[in-house]
């Protein structure tokens, strides 16, 4: 019996507050190591209609996939990466529910101490966060400008996004990766280990932001590319 062939094949899934094009730089890393790369550019506003964005990209793979989630990204792979074509999934810095967990419930009870997201009220059921402090929370690590543009250029969460609960964690089936960023503001770094280790990741740990995909390009392609088995 041969063995499963190993993926060329990554699909990158986007958080809350942005959209996908803050992968290009781990995207043209990938690509230029003959990876087929696929970026979903995911509505987030509701965890049911990100899954299903998601499953649309998987069903035009070809061979086996290794899907990737930064942030509320990893709610969304933990559903979506039930998808057969689905072979590892990867955590940049990424929420990991449980079965009947959503982001708002791992959220509840942050640990003593924790930096607290500077998330505004909900307006007309969406999300943003606070312009002023968008920089210090999701981007602390990288320049002031590309910070500032983030912040400028905020994707409205919806609320049915946060408090969607992930039906069957994939992560219990199928076999997983963590990138730990030790210096996040929005995921206390605390809580990725745990997640992390619930899941039974193999992980490694960043010295950088919440927006580690941006500032980190390389080491979170380097964990893709374990996951693929190179």
């Amino acid at each position: 019996m041969s063995a499963s062939p190993e993926p060329r094949n990554v699909v990158l899934v986007h958080g809350g507050f942005v959209d996908g094009s803050g992968w290009q730089a781990v995207h043209d890393s990938l690509t230029r190591d003959g990876y087929n790369v696929s970026v979903v550019q995911n509505p987030t506003l509701s965890l049911e209609g990100d899954v299903a964005a998601v499953r649309l990209v998987l069903d035009a793979q070809e061979g086996p996939v290794v899907l990737v989630g930064h942030s509320y990204g990893g709610a969304v792979i933990s559903q979506a990466g039930n998808h057969p074509k689905v072979a590892a999934l990867v955590y940049i810095a990424a929420f990991a529910p449980d079965k009947g967990e959503s982001v708002s419930t791992l959220i509840a009870d942050p640990p003593p101490g924790a930096a607290v997201p500077p998330i505004l009220p909900p307006r007309d059921g969406f999300l943003f966060l606070d312009r002023a402090k968008f920089a210090d929370a999701f981007a602390g690590d990288l320049p002031a400008e590309q910070a500032a543009f983030l912040a400028d250029s905020q994707v409205p969460w919806g609320v049915d996004a946060l408090s969607g609960a992930v039906v069957e964690p994939a992560w219990r089936v199928k076999p997983s990766w963590y990138l730990v960023a030790t210096e996040d503001r929005m995921i206390p770094p605390p809580a990725q280990r745990a997640m992390s280790e619930r899941t039974g990741s193999q992980v490694v740990e960043v010295a950088a932001s919440h927006a580690v995909y941006l500032s980190q390009p390389a080491e979170v392609a380097a964990l893709i590319r374990q996951a693929a088995g190179n």
